[in-house]
């Protein structure tokens, strides 16, 4: 690995993994070992978590492309030894998210991709990747299952800051799906959204009580796509600065 070549991003645009079941299986001790140091890292790195959350569902039964895939991101590591969070000593202090969803982005069972990411001023200080736990009919309804996620990290981290004497208002968690926002505000349940599990739907009253707002902001804009899918060098190197990653020698 040493003497490879070096990886711009953690993953291409154009993989797309699956179970590969014709493809050639590999020593699954040394893919777990492997996945379980990238999970390690990915505490300092969050750049990296959606490329290992995704790697690391194929654990059971690894083939020679889910390695391939591995063995890129510790390309990508080698090319950014030095990258590491940085927090800034006169950052304001206001409580604000974002939150995302890759529609039937995994090809194994067609289930959305959940990304979200929580930041105080400007300093990230929680970051969330994962599969959602049942298939989305649309866009809106991963759109809205994912800000729900949100929401409720938000709540837990209202409640440990307010033990230090912090309340925030109205915490703003943004979002780049008009339909999702307009759900969580419309309080009449309308008959397309009722198969939506009713867990998701205690947004609204965190709304209603003024706990949490749902903001639009635009796509290209919407830090939390990193976390959901892979992205193109520039798209991922901006987001990658937004999120507060930088070269700390």
């Amino acid at each position: 690995m040493e003497s490879a070549k070096k990886s711009k991003t953690p993953m291409s645009t154009t993989t797309k993994l699956d179970k590969d079941e014709q493809g050639k299986s590999i020593d699954q001790k040394l893919y777990r070992s492997m996945i379980g140091s990238l999970l390690y890292l990915t505490a300092s790195r969050p750049d990296i978590l959606f490329s290992v959350c995704l790697c690391a569902r194929f654990q059971a039964c690894p083939k020679e492309s889910h390695l391939h895939a591995v063995k890129r991101i510790f390309k990508y590591l080698a090319y950014t030894p030095t990258l590491g969070l940085w927090y800034p000593r006169k950052s304001s202090f206001n409580l604000h998210t974002y939150s995302d969803a890759d529609f039937g982005g995994y090809k194994v069972d067609r289930k959305s991709t959940t990304g979200t990411c929580q930041f105080l001023g400007n300093m990230l200080i929680s970051w969330f990747s994962k599969k959602q736990n049942s298939v989305a009919l649309s866009t809106t309804e991963a759109e809205y299952i994912a800000a729900g996620s949100c929401c409720a990290q938000v709540m837990w981290m209202k409640q440990q800051l307010l033990d230090y004497g912090f309340i925030f208002e109205k915490v703003p968690i943004r979002c780049d799906n008009t339909s999702a926002i307009f759900l969580g505000k419309n309080p009449v349940h309308h008959s397309r959204t009722k198969h939506i599990d009713i867990r998701y739907h205690f947004i609204k009253d965190h709304i209603e009580k003024g706990d949490i707002e749902l903001v639009f902001v635009p796509t290209e804009k919407q830090v939390a796509d990193i976390f959901t899918k892979p992205l193109d060098e520039q798209t991922f190197s901006k987001f990658r600065l937004d999120l507060g990653l930088c070269e700390i020698d």
